[in-house]
């Protein structure tokens, strides 16, 4: 039997939801100058399901949003084996009811062999001098987004990471020398990157951002200067590099280059609003029931409970079994929220050994 969550009503939700939506498309018609665009990328398999609640999520929890939302959709050639691109009418037709706009590119760098990679070249296709955000696509949104006092002059991006790049070796060189020998590839002052109040050779000393968000001024102007970056770290990486693997770094190693570039860095942003009060990156439903707020917990099923949506999600069964035959509160159940592991593997290895992994 189906669980429904904790008390609401799923005509109450749907309303909101749906009237947010055509409420958006109207004041994108009257509008003659959008404040900011957002960026996130769907294709065939999970991506396209969380595109719609996250879709689903922003008409929500910011009804007053009056920019664009962008589907990037990566299509059909030589850099795929199979069709990426979305091709369930009823996914496009529920992104069409949500106010979302499909955006096709094509994959001219990268493709299957690094998929990350979607979103450094789906920058090039948004529109240019316009003002963007990007999200990962497994992302709810949560709080008003436009009351985060983004300065798209002063670009940043989400600093909710662990130390996961480089890996210095026994022989060297460290951190130190492995960020200096890429700012210096790209004449980039390292010296004014760095942050002084964490000691040498400590991660956090050099800026390292998750791309699961960030933002900027022009999103193709960030996208052709983070693409020049990524292939040339791809194709002829420095020889402090040698030993360090870039695979699935490569977007996480361009991107404060890119940043630094633009004259961004680190707290661009107050703390806790974006992967705080406003957005939540959540990665995989197992990992969003474990560790995340009871107000994520509670967006999430609110956004999936309406009729329309909850049609098209139930075919996805990670969806399905977690959101709404309650195997999430089952996870839930295995970890104190106000005492988790200190690391992510802890949580993963405890949620896998119940049985209850899926992605």
């Amino acid at each position: 039997m189906e669980r429904t969550g904790p008390p609401y009503t799923a005509a109450r939700a749907a309303n909101r939801i749906i009237k947010s939506a055509a409420g958006f498309s109207m004041a994108k018609k009257k509008a003659s100058r959008q404040g900011f665009n957002i960026l996130i990328v769907g294709q065939a398999g999970r991506l396209q399901y969380e595109a719609i609640l996250f879709a689903a999520s922003l008409r929500f929890s910011s009804p007053d949003f009056s920019g664009r939302l962008f589907v990037a959709v990566p299509q059909p050639g030589p850099r795929w084996s199979n069709d990426p691109s979305i091709r369930s009418q009823p996914v496009l037709d529920l992104l069409d009811a949500l106010g979302a706009e499909i955006l096709p590119f094509q994959n001219t760098a990268f493709g299957e062999v690094y998929p990350n990679g979607n979103k450094i070249e789906a920058l090039l296709q948004m529109p240019e001098r316009e003002p963007f955000v990007f999200f990962d696509t497994d992302t709810l949104v949560t709080g008003d987004l436009m009351q985060v006092p983004f300065d798209f002059n002063r670009p940043g991006a989400s600093l909710r990471r662990e130390g996961t790049w480089p890996k210095p070796t026994l022989y060297g060189p460290g951190y130190h020398g492995i960020w200096q020998a890429l700012y210096d590839r790209f004449g980039l002052d390292f010296e004014s990157s760095l942050d002084l109040s964490q000691p040498d050779e400590y991660w956090k000393r050099y800026l390292y951002f998750n791309a699961g968000y960030f933002f900027g001024a022009c999103p193709r102007a960030f996208g052709k200067r983070f693409l020049v970056y990524a292939q040339s770290i791809l194709k002829d990486p420095p020889i402090e590099l040698v030993g360090q693997v870039l695979d699935p770094w490569l977007d996480q190693i361009a991107l404060p280059l890119v940043i630094h570039s633009f004259g961004g860095g680190r707290n661009a942003l107050p703390d806790g609003l974006l992967d705080g009060s406003v957005t939540c990156h959540y990665r995989h439903f197992p990992l969003l029931y474990a560790r995340e707020s009871d107000r994520v917990i509670e967006v999430l099923e609110e956004v999936a409970a309406p009729n329309k949506i909850k049609k098209v999600l139930k075919t996805y069964d990670p969806i399905k079994r977690m959101v709404y035959q309650g195997r999430g509160h089952k996870v839930r159940a295995l970890f104190d929220q106000a005492n988790l592991p200190p690391r992510e593997q802890i949580i993963r290895n405890r949620i896998k050994s119940n049985g209850f992994w899926m992605r």
